[in-house]
């Protein structure tokens, strides 16, 4: 029976010309679709062979369209953020402000400058604007972008330190996303790292003992504690405090700031973010930060800094692996230019940290009604939304939205299944949309998504 089942199988050329693939040939191409058949007559091979009967052709054909949908699934999509967490790491932290995407539109569609002086007709230094206007921003001599801070960290410790000894507080060795931890960007930067202090507290006489006892100390690094916050008995050195201890060792310091706050948002409760133009007045050498958090622009990073410290980091060979792509120096340009204008609210990100929560509520309560008319059980409430991102310590933001009843985990699964997906959360036993997350314009979508999934 088992012999007579697996010859009854059909060929593989005869599933992948079954009608019920076409839109997966189209959207795969006949190659991917031709792995994927296969797959599922691997599949079928194997329920064949423990008695479990052949499947038909369609039966098949249904798998294969299955395991197509799944990889299409894992295609990147816009979707609806109504999480209330504005820099929300999955969902690709900053959305772009709508000068850098018509940027990225204008120069993605032919040649750009990218390294030509159009002046001159000579090549060009990559991203001069972005890292000049990043200076002026920062009242730093001079700025370096690359990918991402962790790329800025890695090199400023690679270019500085070499194989020599970097100081670091024991309360400073923080894990930051995607499990990496300092501990391990200061090895692979060939650093050899040394601890000082304990977990709760630090003082600058810690340093300057590790620098009296270590003979090859390259420089200080300080790690501001983006994603928690240390409370009652704990102690740590002013950044002022701790450069007068290097100065008169002459040991540069380092500073990693995570989110990178160019600009006073003027919102309670996230004064506590330091400026980048804060910790350059202060004395720090080089200060690394993200360009997707605080300043809410595209993924990247940033070393800024004196010029003699960044022009050597400029000249490391590990800066051309860093650097940042074409397209999102093209959108951070744009991002740039709004702050240097000091038009915070064109950033999506900025605008939605910014919102009053009065707001945010007559925008809740405007989706409460409109969708208690179509028949969808829900209230307006009060929320409190989150920065996130690393950025900010996690401080709440007052917020509203609305609380959808019903079977909570069933309406997050159909809200992420909608065209566009909503990506919501379970507050208390209910599903609640988050209004401060959501951009201006997406009400309409955000409700159209909802009443799909009721229905």
């Amino acid at each position: 029976m088992t012999a007579d089942a697996l010859r009854a199988l059909p060929r593989v050329d005869r599933i992948v010309a079954h009608v019920a693939l076409d839109e997966a040939r189209r959207a795969l191409g006949a190659a991917a679709v031709t792995v994927l058949v296969r797959e599922a007559i691997a599949e079928a091979r194997g329920a064949a062979r423990d008695g479990r009967g052949t499947p038909t052709a369609e039966a098949i054909a249904a798998r294969v369209v299955a395991l197509a949908s799944a990889r299409l699934g894992t295609r990147t999509k816009r979707v609806v953020n109504a999480t209330g967490v504005v820099l929300h790491t999955n969902l690709g932290r900053a959305p772009l402000a709508e000068d850098a995407v018509g940027a990225l539109t204008a120069t993605a569609r032919g040649y750009v400058s990218l390294e030509l002086d159009l002046a001159s007709g000579q090549r060009g230094g990559r991203g001069a604007f972005a890292e000049r206007a990043l200076a002026e921003l920062t009242g730093a001599e001079s700025a370096l972008v690359v990918n991402n801070n962790a790329a800025a960290v890695l090199l400023a410790l690679a270019s500085v330190a070499g194989r020599k000894a970097v100081l670091v507080s024991r309360g400073e060795l923080v894990e930051v996303g995607g499990g990496f931890r300092i501990p391990e960007v200061l090895a692979r930067s060939g650093a050899r790292m040394v601890e000082v202090g304990t977990t709760n507290k630090t003082r600058a006489s810690d340093y300057a003992e590790a620098l009296d006892a270590e003979s090859d100390v390259a420089a200080i690094l300080r790690v501001h504690p983006g994603n928690f916050r240390q409370t009652g008995f704990v102690e740590r050195p002013t950044l002022e405090a701790l450069v007068h201890v290097a100065r008169r060792r002459q040991v540069p310091v380092i500073e990693d700031l995570g989110g990178g706050l160019l600009v006073e948002l003027g919102v309670a409760g996230l004064e506590r973010e330091p400026l980048v133009r804060a910790s350059i007045a202060a004395g720090a050498d080089l200060v690394c930060f993200s360009t997707d958090k605080a300043v809410g622009g595209p993924q990247g990073g940033a070393v800024v800094g004196r010029s003699a410290r960044v022009e050597k980091l400029r000249r490391d060979p590990l800066a051309r692996a860093l650097r940042m792509g074409r397209l999102p120096l093209v959108a951070l340009e744009a991002t740039l230019g709004h702050l240097l204008r000091g038009e915070l609210d064109a950033i999506p990100a900025l605008a939605a940290l910014r919102a009053p929560v009065s707001r945010v509520r007559v925008r809740a309560e405007g989706w409460a009604r409109a969708l208690n008319d179509r028949g969808i059980a829900c209230e307006a409430v009060a929320l409190d939304a989150v920065a996130g991102g690393g950025a900010f310590t996690e401080e709440r933001l007052p917020s509203a939205g609305v609380a959808l009843s019903g079977d909570a985990e069933r309406w997050l699964e159909r809200l992420r299944a909608g065209d566009p997906p909503v990506v919501a959360r379970i507050e208390g036993d209910r599903v609640v949309l988050d209004a401060r997350t959501v951009l201006p314009a997406e009400d309409e979508a955000l409700l159209r998504a909802v009443v799909r999934a009721a229905s």
